[in-house]
């Protein structure tokens, strides 16, 4: 399962310009931890830079939780229930990229994805699975 954001031009200059903000990503082969990334292109062409980093917590799915960014103008924090766990500067950004995707709006993605070269192959004896949202909150400041 994965909590995500593209930016809104995604049309205009296509990924990984646009960014995208990992929320939250769970990868079975890692059953112990969770991921939140920022992705983004570098050098103005669709070439790929990440920041990253894999929070560990025993069995995850055992049991609802929070994720969370909150996003500032300077940079954007990541967390699993009331733990931060990294902060990514936009200075971090625009000094790998030349750019920075994430002064502008992003829209929200929720998804289950099985398989692919980061999931690995898929052992057919753990399905059916359930994936389940308990809620999604969005807030601005003002």
């Amino acid at each position: 399962p994965a909590l995500w954001m593209l930016g809104d031009n995604i049309s205009q200059v296509g990924w990984p310009r646009c960014g995208e903000i990992d929320v939250m990503e769970y990868v079975g082969h890692t059953p112990d931890s969770v991921h939140g990334t920022l992705h983004f292109g570098t050098g103005g062409g669709d070439k790929h830079k990440q920041i990253g980093k894999e929070h560990k917590t025993p069995r995850p799915f055992d049991d609802f939780h929070v994720y969370a960014v909150e996003w500032y103008p300077d940079r954007i924090d990541f967390y699993f229930d009331d733990t931060m766990y990294l902060t990514v500067t936009m200075e971090q950004v625009i000094e790998a990229s030349g750019e920075n995707p994430f002064n502008r709006p992003h829209y929200l993605l929720l998804n289950l994805a099985l398989g692919g070269s980061w999931g690995r192959e898929i052992d057919d004896s753990i399905l059916p699975q359930k994936y389940i949202i308990d809620y999604v909150r969005v807030y601005q400041q003002e």
